[in-house]
């Protein structure tokens, strides 16, 4: 048994290979922002909104006997608003200055397809504190990171000098960074794909 992972993000295949998963790549046929429109206007929760983001992403790969892995991050502001990946550095620097002195969630999830079904899900949630943030910080930020954080819902990373941007962070390393990876671990092995 084979499994796909249906994602582009860098950060998660390390991840994957650092744990020892063996994976191949293989490309989501999702617009994301579509769906994620289409899920908002149905009222869908942001962690709701980030799991089923994964599985839908999952869904539009043709996997075959595989078992096909899609993941999604979504940032909920504390009033309930949502962020989405910046399509600018204008739009990374005011993403950066709405977060600056406020705590969000990050909600990251992962879901398992097999054969078109979905056969396992999850979902972890992170809160992010994030201290307050001069211009002269952000601008110095983004003339070192910008390139690294452009594809990143909120324009960050915390890896590295991301790390300067905040104050604390309650949840687990591995959602921040993009997987639920203790449990998906914990599903590969009840699978069969990895030792137990």
């Amino acid at each position: 048994m084979n499994l796909l992972l249906a994602s582009r993000s860098a950060t998660r295949r390390r991840m994957l290979e650092a744990a020892g998963v063996p994976f191949a790549l293989a490309d989501a046929a999702l617009d994301e922002e579509a769906a994620k429109a289409g899920l908002a206007a149905a009222g869908f929760e942001p962690r709701d909104m980030a799991e089923m983001l994964a599985e839908m992403k999952a869904k539009s790969v043709a996997g075959g006997g595989a078992l096909v892995l899609g993941a999604d991050q979504v940032l909920e502001l504390d009033d309930g608003a949502m962020l989405s990946k910046a399509g600018s550095r204008a739009e990374a620097l005011a993403q950066l200055r709405r977060l600056s002195g406020r705590t969000h969630q990050l909600h990251s999830a992962a879901v398992i397809v097999e054969h078109g079904q979905r056969i396992w899900g999850g979902t972890e949630s992170v809160s992010l504190d994030v201290r307050p943030l001069g211009d002269a910080f952000l601008t110095f930020y983004l003339d070192h990171e910008y390139e690294a954080v452009r594809w990143n819902v909120g324009s960050y990373r915390v890896e590295g000098m991301g790390a300067q941007l905040f104050d604390a962070i309650r949840g687990s390393h591995f959602a921040v960074l993009g997987l639920p990876l203790l449990p998906l671990l914990a599903y590969l092995r009840s699978r069969g794909l990895l030792e137990s």
